[in-house]
């Protein structure tokens, strides 16, 4: 999973700092439930009513929305790589390459979750995708998360607060572990309960795409219509919405410090969990992103590599390592690792053959022989009491990184 680029140094505006949702409810959702929670949103007809008033809704769309469309996919560009790939290919109904071809659980579910995104909606052929894209109903979930969830309290994980024990313990677990300054990591959800929320629509809306205030509002009210009316979306609790987990460092964005975080979707826990990988996902997930902080810290990024590429499959590699080493040793997580290697196949395995891409995370086999060498170094040390410090890992890790490609 790849860390955000602060690429809204660009964009100058006010902003009001906000915490996050006060709901910690823990409900204990499993794959079943899930599987219920996707029948029973079964879709239903979409009345000529209904795609009448849509229509007459799309003919206001401000002039320069293909522009404004543009303009997103280029800020995001490198930034949702892995996952945008997937959605694009299950929407697509494209086979995956032999590069993620043991993803195929992950992409049937997936696939099994967008049925009916191809449903045209109006007279110009746009599609329910068509829609959400177009909106930005994709993106506002993240930037939202991004910038406005700056405090670990009250946060909750899961659409219903699912995993928020698992995650807030692997969090906690996590700071314990690593010896590195962790108090100021938040930890965040994000959620597609936010594209219900109009003024949250609006104030994401000016920021990512520069829309005036009565523009930002149409596609505010446009937002809520589409919600209310096409079953597809579930209301804004659809996966894809939140198919996203993410590592950020601080940064100032219109004049207020954005602290470091880690980032959790919804959709992405609950991909894994519908597979069948609900005792795993988060802790896995989330200690990759942690991962990502001790680099942070480290200063890791910084290395004489030149080739993107190469740089980022060296830092996203090290993450695998990171992870696994935590995930398997016995003052960590201490995971069974052969329940963990089902899951980090998956995991994995979402593919990755973009070699001479600035966003490469290596491929399936490479990324496993990290994690394969991290449960190595915890399983195999002398002292099983004893945990490296992040540093001493690291080097380990630099040190072996040409026997793993």
């Amino acid at each position: 999973m790849k860390t955000f680029k602060t690429l809204f140094y660009i964009i100058i505006i006010s902003l009001v700092m906000a915490t996050g949702c006060t709901d910690d409810s823990l409900v204990d959702l499993g794959s079943q439930t899930l599987e219920s929670r996707s029948k029973s949103s079964a879709l239903k007809t979409i009345s000529p009513e209904v795609k009448a008033k849509l229509a007459a809704l799309r003919a206001k769309i401000p002039a320069g929305s293909e522009a404004r469309l543009q303009h997103n996919s280029t800020l995001l560009k490198d930034d949702h790589s892995e996952y945008r790939a997937m959605i694009l290919r299950a929407m697509n109904g494209v086979t995956p390459s032999p590069c993620d071809a043991s993803s195929t659980a992950l992409n049937v579910w997936l696939g099994q979750q967008l049925e009916g995104w191809d449903e045209v909606l109006d007279g110009n052929g746009n599609t329910v995708f068509d829609y959400a894209n177009l909106i930005g109903m994709l993106d506002f979930p993240t930037y939202d998360a991004l910038l406005f969830e700056n405090s670990s309290t009250n946060q909750y994980f899961g659409v219903n607060g699912a995993y928020s024990q698992k995650t807030t313990k692997a969090f906690k677990d996590l700071k314990r572990f690593w010896n590195i300054q962790s108090d100021g990591i938040v930890l965040a959800a994000m959620h597609g309960s936010m594209l219900r929320d109009r003024e949250k629509v609006i104030r994401i809306d000016r920021i990512l795409f520069g829309d005036s205030q009565a523009a930002a509002e149409f596609y505010a009210d446009l937002t809520l219509f589409l919600l209310e009316n096409i079953p597809q979306y579930r209301n804004g609790d659809h996966p894809i919405f939140t198919f996203n987990a993410f590592a950020q460092s601080s940064f100032n964005f219109g004049g207020n410090v954005i602290p470091s975080k880690i980032i959790m979707g919804d959709g992405i826990v609950d991909a894994y969990v519908g597979i069948g990988y609900g005792d795993v996902a988060s802790q896995a997930i989330l200690s990759h992103e942690y991962g990502h902080h001790i680099q942070f810290q480290l200063g890791l990024f910084n290395s004489p590599i030149t080739d993107p590429a190469e740089a980022t499959r060296r830092t996203e590699l090290m993450a695998d390592a990171f992870s696994a080493y935590y995930l398997s040793h016995a003052r960590g997580a201490s995971m069974q690792w052969k329940r963990v290697q089902l899951f980090l196949q998956v995991f994995f395995n979402i593919g990755d053959c973009a070699f001479n891409s600035g966003g490469h995370h290596g491929t399936p086999l490479q990324r496993m022989a990290a994690a394969n060498w991290g449960y190595s170094v915890a399983n195999d040390a002398q002292k099983q009491g004893h945990i490296l410090t992040a540093e001493v890992f690291s080097s380990l890790f630099d040190a072996q990184l040409p026997l793993l490609l």
